[in-house]
Order: C-alpha cells, then structure tokens, then sequence
C-alpha cells in the first residue's frame, strides 16, 4: 500500500570498498568527464535537464544497470563532476525507527564510471529519533575545485573537491547560535537546506535573530551577509531574474521571502504557513514572473505574482488552493503547468496544475509520492516505492512509457540525478548508475 510512514525505517550500511561494487557490462557509459550536475536540482535548480538521446522505451527488466554499491541512510542528493560523484550518507545495520545508525556522517567522492570511493570524510554527528529518516538531508554544492557540505546537525565544511581536504568549517549551531532543529516541528527532520551559490558566496538558511539567512564567503568562510528575522524551513532557496536582477527566494517556515543575494536586504515577503516550519519542496519560477509554492499540511499551493515598479517588487497572491498539497519531494514546471504528486499522510496522485488559475487538469493513482526530472521531452519518474517510470506529460494527461519495478527494497526520497544518458538514483541502503541511453 502506498503510504507514507512519518515514523520512517531506516536501512544504512557502511560504504562499499571497491569489491563490493556490482559493475554492469556497460560501465563505460557513465558520465565522462565535462558533463556535470554541480547543485540541488540540477543546472537550472528546477529538474529540467537539457539532455538528448534517451530511450522512449525500456527492456520488460528496466534500463540496463551500470553498477550498484551499498551506500548509508540519508537522502542527499548526487552531485557528478569531472567524472566524479559526490553524496553524503549515514551509515547503520538497523531498520527500526531509532536506527541503529552511527553517531557520524560522511561526505564522500565516488568515481562516476564504476562508484569506487575516492575519498570520504567522516564527522561526529549525534543520533537522533528523527521522524522523517536520519539524514544527511540536505545535498552539496560544487563551486570550481570546491564542494560545500551541510550535515544534519548544521555542520557546513568547504572541501577541496578531489582531495577530501578541509578548506575551512562552520559549526553553525556551536558558533552562530543557530536553533538545533526548527522552532514549532510536528516531527524531527534535522537540517535539509541545500546551498546556493551566489559569486564568490555561498548561501544557506541557518536561524536565529537577524540571522534566519548568511552568507559565507567560499574561499575562506568568512561572514559576508546574515539577515532575516523569519522561521527557517528545509526548502532549499533558488535564485531568479526580476526585470534584470537576481533575487534570492528564501522558503521560510512561515513566509515566502525575496531578497537581495548581495546583501540580504529583503525584497518582499508573503506568508505561506504550514503551521509547523516543514515547507519542503523547492519553489518554481517562470518566464511570466509567476513564482510556485507548494506544502503539505494547512499551507496547500499558491502562485504569487511578482511585478517591478521602480525599486520596488511587488509580491501579488495569484490564487490558492489546498486542494493540491506537494508534501517534500520536487516538483517540475513545464509550459503553463506544474507536475508533482499531490498528498500528504493519504494517497498521493500524479497532478497536473495550471499555473495561472490553480485548477488541476488530471490526477493520475499510478504513483506514491514521487520525484520528477525532465529530460528530452520525457519524465522520469522515481516513487518512494522505489519503482521507476519513463512517461510523457501533457496538460491533457499522462502516458506511461515504460516502468522498472523496485528499482529499490527501501524508501527513496531522493532525487535522481541524470548526466548525459547517465541516471544515478539512491534509496537508503545503495546507489545505482543505470543506462538510459537509447540502445
């Protein structure tokens, strides 16, 4: 039955030595060096990959599978550079809801063409009963020679991204004062927010007075902006242009923020209140100036119309509806709709929303709660059944193209990645690199 189980079963397990790597016949067509997805959601932080080359169709057994290694708990996202991947994870031997996990974290760099380990750092970081799975969360970010980690309990570090060195390191709750865990959490989530980088800063949302933003200078850590008095949440902010600017929208516990990325000045705010800090899934922007939020819970979905009168931007509510509930994983904006899986604690549906009227066009049941990538004029659909699925998307509904049944035994809540006709996909226990290259 598909359902969500907020008090969640974990399955981690150490990191694979390079025996332990399964490698497929096909190996050689993973991601070569030059392709990359160096952040959260990939080139344009909204799950649309510029890719070309794809199967319409898979074999009855799914896409052919490249290599498959175990892999810790934790639901960060994969980062491929220069041949290289880079994750984070927990490790454990248990699946009941207190783990057993380890009390440490590991940031780690696997070789793209086969998933041996590169390097791993390992880290302190103390268990906890959290509800929605032990993390890590939150996803790394790559800027130049550089990687930016956030662990679960708000330790960032700044790698050097093939040695594994430690360039400099932040203690943001130790340091900053920033809150453990969100003000007013239903369930314990620990950190979720993945960095953005703006010029020569990365930003995160860290918490506490004047502080609920900051951002740190890459090359040295250095504090070169904290703002905001609004409650933090695990979305991960996205940068967007206005009349010819860039703002930074920040989607806070209670509130959808803009702000300067120079400066941290805020823009512009409007509330959009679960009631309990968990806006999770990223916002959607469009060519219209129309920015898409979306929660579980009692926040529902809205669209709010941004408009530039001089200096000033003007944050205008579009519509709302509670009808449509995008609870945590992502969801993607094609043309005048967005597609996502609907549904907080009961059934999750496929949908499809208008963006300027909020009217969905079609639910589809063939789903739980899924993550969405485009690419090549297709989606590629993972569930947290760990099912994947090939489909088209169109106002009018969806087709199903091909399916690839347990891809995974536990839960996945992470977002695929896809470099080239490379897929690489993650649940709790393993990571896979599967082929979705015409053959």
């Amino acid at each position: 039955m598909r359902m969500l189980l907020i008090a969640v079963v974990l399955a981690g397990v150490a990191a694979a030595s390079p025996g332990n790597v399964a490698v497929g016949l096909k190996a050689q067509g993973a991601a070569a060096a030059g392709d990359s997805w160096l952040q959260w959601g990939g080139p344009g932080r909204n799950f649309i990959v510029q890719a070309t080359g794809l199967a319409d169709t898979w074999p009855d057994t799914g896409p052919p599978v490249l290599w498959s290694r175990p892999l810790g708990t934790g639901h960060s996202a994969i980062l491929v550079d220069e041949g290289r991947l880079y994750t984070m994870y927990r490790a454990g031997n248990g699946r009941a809801r207190q783990g057993p996990w380890d009390a440490e974290e590991t940031v780690v760099s696997m070789d793209a063409a086969t998933g041996k380990t590169l390097w791993e750092h390992k880290y302190p970081s103390r268990r906890e009963d959290f509800s929605f799975g032990a993390g890590p969360h939150s996803t790394p970010l790559v800027v130049g020679d550089r990687l930016f980690s956030i662990g679960t309990n708000k330790q960032l570090f700044a790698f050097d991204k093939k040695t594994g060195g430690i360039l400099w390191s932040h203690d943001l709750i130790k340091e900053f004062n920033s809150p453990e865990l969100l003000i007013r959490p239903v369930v314990k989530t620990g950190y979720g927010c993945s960095p953005i980088a703006f010029r020569d800063t990365i930003i995160c949302s860290v918490g506490g007075p004047g502080q609920s933003v900051m951002a740190f200078r890459q090359s040295d850590g250095g504090v070169v902006w904290k703002s905001g008095d609004f409650l933090t949440s695990e979305a991960p902010p996205i940068l967007i242009d206005m009349a010819g600017r860039q703002q930074l929208v920040v989607f806070g516990g209670g509130t959808v923020n803009g702000m300067d990325p120079a400066n941290g000045k805020i823009l512009w705010s409007t509330p959009h209140d679960p009631g309990n800090d968990l806006n999770c899934s990223t916002p959607l922007w469009g060519p219209d100036n129309i920015l898409f939020v979306s929660s579980a819970y009692r926040a529902g979905s809205r669209a709010i119309q941004l408009k530039q009168e001089g200096n000033l931007t003007h944050a205008d509510e579009l519509w709302f509806t509670n009808r449509v509930r995008f609870m945590f994983l992502n969801a993607v904006r094609l043309g005048d709709y967005v597609y996502g899986t609907t549904g907080d604690f009961g059934p999750a549906f496929l949908t499809a929303l208008e963006i300027k009227t909020g009217k969905p066009a079609w639910q589809h049941r063939g789903f739980g709660r899924a993550s969405i990538l485009y690419a090549d004029g297709k989606a590629i659909i993972m569930d947290e059944d760990g099912d994947l699925a090939l489909a088209k998307l169109a106002p009018e509904g969806v087709t199903i193209l091909s399916e690839a049944k347990k891809v995974f035994d536990t839960t996945s809540w992470t977002v695929p990645t896809l470099v080239g006709k490379t897929l690489y996909a993650r649940d709790r226990e393993k990571i896979v690199a599967l082929d979705l290259g015409a053959q």
